[in-house]
């Protein structure tokens, strides 16, 4: 993988040199955008696994011991752990601290998901206003060379085909993982709540 990076690497400087200077903000806006992709797919990956049923959990919250971190994990685990850290010992307090350990953890899902979004919706206007830019370049070298200095124009119109290209391909995969972790985030949610209602009766 590293030596097929360094063999592209002439080609991407090359890349960033004829897009321009929008290709800075594109490239910084991508490398964020993946970084928050990669830490929510694997925060939510781990919420999947190793989950616990939830007669488990009722079993732990009436005899008050923690769930065994080597064989539950996922998403339920998360939430008795969560409980049995401020429970006060009175039911009735109990059970609203667990509506308040509920709430956390779902508005605690939808975390950096509407920032990826907005991200990827950017992509592809700072592609066009790189456009903007290769247009406005190459009206330049028209107004002063004519038609004849084709390899001036060339320059202008390959900036504005670059940018173009890669807000497109920062928008299209940020855009899909966007829906896709959100769908996962509105799963957890639901199966969050749903535990949650079922553990009011074991308190």
């Amino acid at each position: 993988m590293i030596p097929f990076l360094y063999q592209r690497l002439p080609l991407m400087e090359e890349m960033m040199a004829a897009g321009g200077p929008i290709m800075v903000p594109l490239v910084l806006l991508s490398m964020v955008m993946w970084t928050l992709i990669i830490h929510r797919t694997l925060y939510f990956r781990r919420l999947y696994r190793k989950n616990m049923p939830r007669k488990t959990a009722a079993a732990c919250i009436r005899e008050n011991h923690r769930p065994d971190p080597t064989q539950y994990r996922g998403a339920v685990a998360m939430l008795v752990n969560e409980f049995m850290n401020r429970r006060s010992g009175s039911p009735d307090t109990d059970r609203q601290i667990l509506d308040e350990t509920v709430i956390i953890l779902v508005s605690a899902l939808s975390r950096h998901l509407t920032l990826i979004g907005v991200l990827a919706r950017v992509a592809p206007l700072l592609g066009l206003l790189g456009t903007v830019f290769g247009m406005i370049a190459t009206f330049d070298i028209i107004s002063v060379f004519g038609t004849g200095n084709v390899r001036g124009m060339a320059g202008g119109i390959s900036q504005a085909l670059i940018t173009t290209q890669t807000g497109l391909l920062v928008a299209i995969p940020g855009l899909y993982m966007h829906h896709f972790l959100t769908r996962r985030a509105e799963n957890l949610k639901h199966r969050i709540a749903a535990v949650g209602m079922f553990l009011h009766r074991s308190i």
